[in-house]
């Protein structure tokens, strides 16, 4: 829409898109301006899957009772982050830096214990630990933390 109205994209979707889907796909749509149907959004990797309306709350719920219930949310808080960080990164080695700073920090934690102690019984984990404020694997001074 943004073409058809004279402006350009905003809230770095020029940054974040051609990173999503490509900068093919990301230039058609903003060439273009044009509003596209759900199933083009999901064969353009836009997002991850299509349900009809009415399923669409249930089908959120579900994903996230499945992340809560299986997920230890300080290794949670860290993958977002990492993710997010690391779509700008200028080369592999600065992702290959950050994921084994993080699992040294996460590999002295009682999530891990947990998590290994679970895998050899082939029982589910119970995660316990809980993202402080301060969870992060590279701090603004540069120093690891979690």
């Amino acid at each position: 829409m943004f073409s058809q109205r004279g402006i350009v994209p905003e809230a770095a979707s020029s940054w974040f898109l051609p990173r999503i889907v490509g900068i093919a796909q990301a230039l058609e749509w903003c060439y273009t301006g044009r509003v596209f149907p759900a199933q083009e959004a999901l064969a353009g990797r836009l997002v991850s899957k299509v349900v009809p309306a009415d399923e669409l709350l249930p089908a959120a719920r579900a994903l996230a009772r499945e992340i809560a219930a299986k997920t230890a949310p300080v290794s949670l808080a860290l993958i977002r982050q990492m993710m997010w960080r690391m779509l700008g990164a200028d080369d592999p080695m600065e992702a290959h830096k950050v994921d084994s700073r993080g699992i040294y920090a996460r590999g002295r934690s009682d999530d891990v214990k947990e998590g290994v102690v679970s895998f050899l019984k082939s029982v589910p984990p119970n995660s316990r630990t809980r993202c402080r404020p301060t969870c992060r694997i590279i701090s603004r001074g540069g120093k690891s933390g979690v």
